[in-house]
C-alpha cells in the first residue's frame, strides 16, 4: 500500500452563488458538478460514498478527519462509488485500521472521483444550511486555471435535482434473485432504484427469496412473479419525476400484494397514496437523525439520506386520495418534523423515510425488516383462511 509523498496540487469548489472556496486536489484531478450536500456522519464514509443515493451530488462530510481507516471491499454498498464529488477537511495521510486494504485516496482516484480536501467545511456546512443544497462544481488540475467566470457559468448551466429522474442510472440492468436464508417464508419483488447491498441481504435473512428488478419493469412482469410482497428501495432524484413508478406501485397494491419501502420508495408510496413531495432545503444526510416512533413514543437514532420529503399531515388520520383507505403518519423527525414514515390502514402497506439497513449504523430502525417478515406471514395466512 502506498501513501501520498508529495504536495497536492490546488482545487476550488464554486458555489452556484458565487462562493469559492480554495483547497487542495483530493482523488482524480478534473472538473465535476452536482448538487451539493452535507453528510453528519463521524464514521461510514465508505458505505457513503457507495450508496447510489447520492447520484449526482457532491458530498461534504461534516466530520473533520476522514479516511483514517480506509478502504476495503467488504463495506462497499454496491459496485462503485456514486458520488459525483467529495469533499473533506483533513484527509488521512496513513489508514490505521486491520480491515483496511488501500486508501480512500486510492479508491477515488480509481473510480474517477474528483474531490477537494483542506477548506472549512464547517462554514461551508453553514452557508448551505442558510441558503440551501445548490448546484456546485469542483475544479482542479487543468480545470482549476479556467477564469473564475468560466468556473461560475459551468456550475450555473449544472442539472438541478429537481425534476430530475436518475433511477435508470444506477438500477441493475439484468434482473436477478439471491436465495433465502435458512426456512424460506416467500418471495419479494425489489424494484431496484439504487438498492443497497445491505438491505438484500437483511430481506434473505428474513427468510424471502429475492428478485431483483431493473427499474423498467411493468406491474404486469412483477406480479407474474406471483410474489408475496413488493419492495422498492433508496435511491436519487425527484419523485416527482417517477410516475411510472408511482403507477406500477399503485397496480401491485391494488393487486393486494403486501408493500414496505425505504427512502425513496417512502415517497413514491406517499405519492401513491395521493399526497404530494416537496424538496427540502439542505435535507437530511448522515447516521445521526432522530425519528420519533409514534405508536411507542420511542427515539430512534437514524441513518437518512434524502432531499425530498411526503407533504402530509403528521397528527391524525388522513384518506387516500386514490383508493387506498385510511393512511396515518407513523414515524416524524424531531429536527424538523419532516414526514418520516408512511402505515396504511387498509391495506398491508408501510415504508419509512430513513435506511434502516444502515450497515454503518445505527442499527436502531433493524426490527423493520421483522416487521416486514411479519406483516407478509400474516397476510399469507389470512389469505389461507379466506381460501378455506
Amino acid at each position: 500500500m502506498s501513501y501520498p509523498t508529495t504536495t497536492p496540487a490546488p482545487a476550488v469548489l464554486v458555489l452556484e452563488d458565487g462562493s469559492r472556496y480554495v483547497g487542495r486536489a483530493y482523488g482524480s484531478h478534473g472538473q465535476t458538478l452536482g448538487e451539493i450536500v452535507f453528510a453528519t456522519g463521524m464514521t461510514g464514509y465508505q458505505e457513503t460514498l457507495t450508496d447510489p443515493s447520492y447520484a449526482g451530488q457532491i458530498v461534504l462530510m461534516t466530520a473533520p478527519h476522514i479516511g483514517n481507516t480506509g478502504a476495503n471491499d467488504e463495506d462497499m454498498e454496491s459496485s462503485r462509488i456514486w458520488v459525483s464529488g467529495f469533499v473533506v477537511r483533513e484527509p488521512a495521510r496513513v489508514p490505521s485500521n486491520f480491515r483496511s486494504q488501500r486508501t480512500l485516496d486510492a479508491d477515488l482516484e480509481s473510480n474517477g472521483v474528483v474531490g477537494i480536501s483542506g477548506i472549512d467545511t464547517r462554514a461551508i456546512t453553514r452557508h448551505i444550511r442558510s441558503l440551501g443544497a445548490m448546484r456546485s462544481g469542483i475544479f482542479s488540475g487543468e480545470d482549476y486555471h479556467l477564469s473564475e467566470g468560466e468556473q461560475l457559468a459551468l456550475v450555473q448551466g449544472g442539472a438541478s435535482m429537481r425534476g430530475r429522474n436518475l433511477s435508470d442510472e444506477v438500477s441493475t440492468v439484468e434482473p436477478y434473485s439471491l436465495p433465502a436464508q435458512g426456512e424460506r417464508i416467500g418471495s419479494v419483488a425489489v424494484l431496484d432504484l439504487g438498492v443497497k447491498t445491505s438491505t438484500l441481504n437483511y430481506l434473505a435473512e428474513r427468510g424471502f427469496e429475492v428478485f431483483v428488478l431493473p427499474q423498467s419493469v411493468t406491474a404486469e412482469h412483477v406480479l407474474s412473479l406471483n410474489p408475496s410482497a413488493l419492495f422498492f428501495s433508496n435511491g436519487p432524484g425527484d419523485p416527482a419525476a417517477s410516475d411510472a413508478h408511482v403507477t406500477l406501485l399503485q397496480e401491485v397494491l391494488r393487486a393486494g400484494v403486501p408493500y414496505f419501502g425505504i427512502c425513496f420508495g417512502n415517497q413514491l408510496l406517499g405519492r401513491a397514496l395521493g399526497f404530494g413531495t416537496y424538496k427540502l432545503p439542505f435535507g437530511h444526510r448522515g447516521i445521526n437523525q432522530p425519528v420519533l416512533d409514534k405508536a411507542t413514543g420511542r427515539v430512534e437514532i437514524t441513518s437518512q439520506n434524502h432531499g425530498f420529503a411526503v407533504d402530509m399531515p403528521i397528527e391524525g388520520i388522513s384518506e387516500s386520495k386514490t383508493g387506498f383507505g385510511r393512511v396515518e403518519v407513523s414515524h416524524y423527525s424531531l429536527n424538523d418534523q419532516v414526514v418520516e414514515g408512511i402505515r396504511c390502514l387498509d391495506i398491508p402497506a408501510f415504508s419509512v423515510q430513513y435506511h434502516p439497513e444502515s450497515a454503518a449504523g445505527p442499527h436502531d430502525a433493524n426490527y423493520l425488516f421483522d416487521r416486514f417478515r411479519d406483516v407478509v406471514v400474516a397476510h399469507a395466512a389470512a389469505g389461507a383462511g379466506d381460501a378455506k
